[in-house]
């Protein structure tokens, strides 16, 4: 019973774990004004606490252009990373990856039966937003686009992806094909928390591929006065200009920006840095707990152990605006009356809530620090025998 208990919370928690960090209390209104925003639908999140602190229409479904590539390029970057596939491994070009399929659109104007390794490839996709090299890498890692497509939406699934479709590994219009702003600050997230080597690659400015050099289209990597480090660039004309930003200033404060359907190509990075700057200037990120230091040990009824540590397995962040560290509170809540056997390492237990101003703004998961397996026969009768006892009283 215990073995199938403990595999089925695994799981569970292997699940969870994909979204850890989003644990603050969503959209919570500061009453600090954000900028006038020219998008149809925007986002502002901090990486370390999911915070959002500012939106508008952020659930809206929208086109997502060439956005969509950030999902291929994490199907892609998870398929090495769990060695499914290999950076060096050689694809051979074949007639539905040819860039003559992808007349005025952007490619890495890859030949046909052209032997290309995976790292040009998802540079590719990456740097210059190839749809040829989309259609390569998705038949190299999947077998067919059919396939690939299928991954990407499980993907999505995962991560808990409310407005996001795919249908195309590259982005171009399809009515079935659609995300939001939310959803894709959330894909950014992934990408920079579980492939930090695959994020590396939003950072690089330029790739050249048979002789021909082209800029990465993100124009706020070449601004000084941000450090942007990525992400994607987007657009047709169903979808407009779309951007999705991210960026940390000097205190380690990471923030990313989407805005979806801007008019112009230079308009994605003006809004897009408005939102950045406005955000490092009104908020600061707190690291309140540390990952796998318990904040405390709990009582265990019906284990082999009668107490277990409580803590964090990452650490826990909170977004708060400047100069307010001094005002918050917190308190601790646990599920339930007591913890009780069988436990698995990582399983939420209770949580901590922040409160500023006499709201609840933020909650960061608690969990036990290892497992705790069933007592035998006469450790769980006395364990039902102190909390029959107790409940009297």
């Amino acid at each position: 019973m215990l073995k199938k208990l403990t595999q089925k919370t695994k799981i569970a928690l292997a699940a969870s774990l994909l979204s850890l960090s989003f644990t603050s209390v969503a959209d919570v209104d500061f009453g600090i004004s954000p900028p006038q925003i020219n998008a149809q639908t925007y986002i502002l999140m901090d990486y370390h606490s999911g915070a959002v602190l500012a939106t508008l229409n952020p659930d809206q479904r929208q086109y997502p252009a060439s956005l969509t590539k950030m999902m291929t390029s994490y199907v892609v970057g998870d398929a090495i990373k769990q060695g499914k596939i290999s950076s060096t491994d050689t694809v051979t070009i074949g007639e539905s990856s040819w860039g003559k399929n992808f007349p005025g659109s952007s490619q890495m104007f890859l030949n046909l039966n052209q032997q290309v390794s995976v790292s040009d490839l998802n540079r590719g996709i990456i740097v210059v937003s190839g749809n040829d090299a989309c259609v390569a890498i998705a038949e190299h890692v999947a077998g067919s686009t059919d396939k690939f497509i299928e991954m990407m939406n499980q993907y999505a699934e995962q991560f808990g992806l409310k407005n996001t479709h795919f249908t195309t590994p590259h982005g171009l219009d399809d009515p079935n094909q659609y995300s939001s702003a939310r959803d894709m600050a959330i894909i950014g997230a992934h990408l920079i928390r579980d492939l930090p080597e695959e994020y590396k690659i939003y950072a690089e400015k330029d790739f050249t591929f048979n002789k021909i050099k082209q800029p990465n289209r993100n124009g706020l990597l070449w601004d000084k006065t941000i450090n942007v480090d990525g992400i994607k660039t987007g657009h047709t004309d169903q979808a407009g200009y779309n951007l999705v930003a991210s960026a940390i200033n000097n205190s380690e404060m990471r923030l990313i920006s989407v805005v979806m359907g801007v008019a112009t190509y230079k308009g994605r990075e003006v809004e897009s840095k408005k939102l950045l700057q406005w955000g490092f200037n009104n908020f600061e990120s707190i690291k309140t707990l540390q990952a796998d230091k318990a904040i405390e040990e709990k009582s265990v009824y019906y284990g082999d152990e009668n107490k277990v540590a409580v803590g964090v397995l990452q650490d826990g962040f909170i977004t708060i605006p400047k100069g307010r560290q001094t005002d918050l509170k917190v308190r601790v809540e646990y599920d339930g009356k007591g913890l009780e056997a069988p436990l698995v390492k990582g399983q939420n237990v209770g949580k901590v809530i922040y409160q500023l101003d006499g709201k609840d703004i933020a909650t960061v998961n608690l969990q036990v620090m290892k497992d705790v397996g069933e007592a035998g026969i006469f450790g769980r009768a006395w364990d039902w025998l102190i909390l029959t006892i107790k409940s009297l009283f």
